[in-house]
């Protein structure tokens, strides 16, 4: 968004969050911020409040966490690198994401399927008694 009488551009956030490819349409990004998803300069925000350039976001989607800067301003949903250029996302928050995204794969490390059967537990207290079978 332009602004030719000199004046700060700045747009609402929904769209804001909507052109930067946070959310798939406006209306959830609205539902977002309406279910106190997203901050604005560390406070609660509305849909129709502006966002300019150097404001900062912290944006909840599912379980992970972004703070982001906002560096441009669009009212235009574009393509990926152009929605990539109009924010930049701290350091901490892409290592909390990154650490957050590795211990939810570890939580989805495979286990056995249902209880143990006979010749399981037949096992099993083989290992833990000592007994025969054991070298």
């Amino acid at each position: 968004m332009t602004a030719a009488d000199g004046a700060v551009p700045e747009v609402r956030v929904d769209v804001w969050l909507w052109a930067a490819r946070f959310f798939k349409t406006r209306s959830l990004a609205k539902q977002a911020i309406g279910g106190g998803k997203v901050e604005l300069n560390g406070g609660p925000c509305k849909a129709a409040r502006s966002v300019r350039a150097g404001d900062r976001l912290r944006v909840r989607r599912g379980e992970e966490t972004m703070e982001v800067e906002v560096l441009g301003v669009s009212e235009r949903r574009g393509p990926a690198p152009e929605a990539q250029a109009l924010y930049r996302e701290s350091a901490s928050s892409r290592e909390a994401r990154e650490a957050a995204r590795a211990g939810r794969r570890l939580a989805l490390a495979p286990r056995p399927a249902g209880r143990p059967g006979k010749h399981d537990r037949a096992e099993l207290r083989r290992l833990k008694e000592g007994g025969p079978g054991d070298g």
